[in-house]
């Protein structure tokens, strides 16, 4: 079976910011992506996503190299000083690479 690598962009941040980060994501090219909710602890401490406020989103976007490194940076620029986030990029195999 043939595989076509793309990149996984995960951002797992505050839920607070799941409307924007969708807009911006969209605009900076992502064809698609996945939210879950998430719990964890970290350098800001811990979050049970018990309550709104105190919930965390992970945000998955499949996409080319490109796409990927758009978005990381636009967040990184734009988020990462006032808000709880992590970010990272891994590769994927996907079967159907026209769908990212």
């Amino acid at each position: 079976m043939e595989s076509f690598t793309r990149k996984l962009l995960t951002i797992v941040t505050e839920a607070a910011l799941e409307t924007v980060l969708v807009q911006d994501v969209e605009k900076l090219g992502a064809h698609g992506y996945t939210i879950t909710d998430a719990r964890g602890k970290g350098h800001r401490g811990a979050r049970s996503a018990g309550w709104e406020t105190d919930a965390n989103i992970r945000l998955e976007v499949v996409c080319d190299e490109p796409t990927a490194e758009r978005i990381a940076a636009y967040v990184r620029d734009h988020y990462y000083e006032n808000y709880a986030m992590i970010l990272f990029i891994s590769d994927v195999s996907v079967l159907r690479p026209e769908k990212f």
